[in-house]
């Protein structure tokens, strides 16, 4: 049917061929010409062959070759079966790399109507949907699960969207693209569009996505308040609603580019977004798919205004994964990537949450949690901060090192939970032996309290055996 259609549109007149009269054998090239006269209408190409190479025609032509060319490629084949329009296929492809070719050689000065086919072609060939049966990587895969259950499904015309991807790319990138003019047609709407395109399984799509939005983001000033505004609907989304998005950690490593471009002091609005779209990331259930890219985007934000590592850790704390022992290792690692740059006055309004929760760490019955906690004593920055504030500190981690002396299970815990008692001794001796006293003369009011609470329970039940049931 299909071909049919096209057979019905309108075409040029073309001159026959001298030859084919005397019976002789058509060239490869006069056979893909034919075969492309055949599929693509030549209506749609703008008064030049479209199957010349742009070195056969004057550069006063090329950009109407250029239009014939992205018009031919702007048809789209069924690649769920291999064996049909083969020939055709292999000449879309030729085609486009073509095309691809031309506008990474410094092309001339795009005009607005090449520019306008270029859209049109890009957006016929990428933007599509998916299938309903395409489950999201982040949502699928949790830290508990093997990511192998679920292989991701590839598009079979990936050999054309591959270039298309490419030309974009290039066509974006390319000097002689006005932006004043392109952004008539890379608006909002062919952003959303784009945006969309990120929940596909294929990685490689989605590194090719996060290129052009990147340099979208770059070259097109007037819709940067825009893209992070999607950027940020595509998180709350995911956050709040379905946990499930394949594109997280590509468009965290886009933002993490974009706020080291951020000017000083911080927009409030970045602020927000910090705080509203970044920090809640933490509590999805696939955390370990981006958790790299999450954490160079919250070291950005700390990096350029160190006021705001307060935010972040008591964001850290509210979302604590009490009963996830893998996240809890790795906010640990967080945490200490932030106290290597936080100042002193920032600490002291998060250093009494911060080091309960710590301590809690600590005493972990998961021996990784304890021997991460444990690993922050390693780092110089952390136990200078500590050694600063130990009148508050001290008190808090001794009675959970203590607990951990006399009844944790794992070796290694007790080795590094006596290499720290250690360590707090060599810094303050006095006070060290002090908390070591408080604990031990805390725990004996706490057994004498116990053994209380075991006289009065002996004391009722055997009152109770003395009373007379009544008839």
């Amino acid at each position: 049917m299909w071909r049919q259609f096209l057979g019905k549109l309108p075409r040029k007149s073309q001159k026959p061929d001298p030859d084919s009269s005397k019976g002789q054998i058509s060239s490869p090239t006069t056979a893909s010409k034919r075969a492309s006269s055949a599929v693509f209408p030549t209506c749609l190409i703008a008064g030049i062959e479209p199957l010349l190479a742009f070195k056969d025609v004057p550069s006063s032509e090329r950009m109407n070759l250029f239009v014939g060319k992205l018009n031919l490629c702007s048809v789209v084949f069924d690649f769920t079966d291999p064996s049909t329009d083969v020939q055709e296929k292999d000449l879309k492809r030729a085609t486009l790399l073509e095309l691809l070719d031309f506008v990474s050689r410094n092309p001339p000065k795009f005009p607005e109507n090449a520019i306008l086919a270029a859209c049109r072609m890009c957006s016929i060939n990428m933007f599509r949907v998916f299938p309903p049966n395409s489950s999201s990587r982040s949502g699928a895969t949790t830290l508990g699960e093997n990511e192998n259950d679920d292989e991701p499904t590839f598009d079979p015309s990936w050999q054309h969207l591959q270039i298309v991807y490419d030309f974009l790319l290039s066509f974006i990138t390319a000097p002689s693209l006005e932006a004043k003019v392109a952004k008539k047609y890379i608006n909002h709407s062919f952003i959303v569009r784009i945006f969309e395109l990120f929940d596909s399984e294929d990685p490689r799509e989605r590194d090719c996505l996060k290129a052009i939005l990147h340099r979208i983001y770059g070259k097109f000033m007037v819709h940067r308040p825009f893209i992070r505004k999607s950027i940020s609907n595509v998180f709350y989304r995911f956050v709040f609603e379905t946990e499930k998005h394949n594109g997280i950690p590509e468009l965290l490593e886009i933002f993490g580019s974009v706020i080291t471009g951020f000017a000083l002091p911080l927009k409030e609005e970045h602020k927000m977004f910090l705080s509203r779209a970044i920090i809640p990331l933490h509590k999805a259930k696939s955390l370990g798919v981006y958790f790299q890219q999450l954490s160079y985007c919250v070291s950005q934000f700390v990096e350029k205004e160190p006021k705001l590592a307060s935010v972040v850790i008591n964001g850290l704390l509210r979302y604590w994964p009490i009963t996830n022992s893998q996240k809890e290792v790795m906010f640990l690692g967080e945490l200490e990537e932030i106290l290597e740059g936080i100042n002193m006055a920032e600490f002291h309004k998060v250093m009494v949450p911060l080091f309960r929760r710590v301590g809690h760490c600590i005493t972990s019955h998961h021996f990784q949690v304890a021997e991460r906690a444990l690993f922050l004593w390693n780092n110089d920055q952390v136990v200078n901060l500590m050694a600063q504030n130990r009148q508050v500190i001290f008190p808090m981690i001794f009675p959970c090192l203590e607990a951990n002396s006399e009844s944790h299970w794992n070796q290694v815990v007790l080795n590094l939970t006596l290499n720290v008692k250690k360590m707090l001794s060599e810094i303050d001796g006095e006070l060290a032996a002090a908390c070591v006293s408080d604990c031990r003369e805390e725990r004996k009011r706490k057994d004498r309290a116990a053994e209380r609470r075991t006289e009065m329970w002996a004391h009722l039940e055997c009152a109770a055996s003395l009373v007379q049931p009544t008839a």
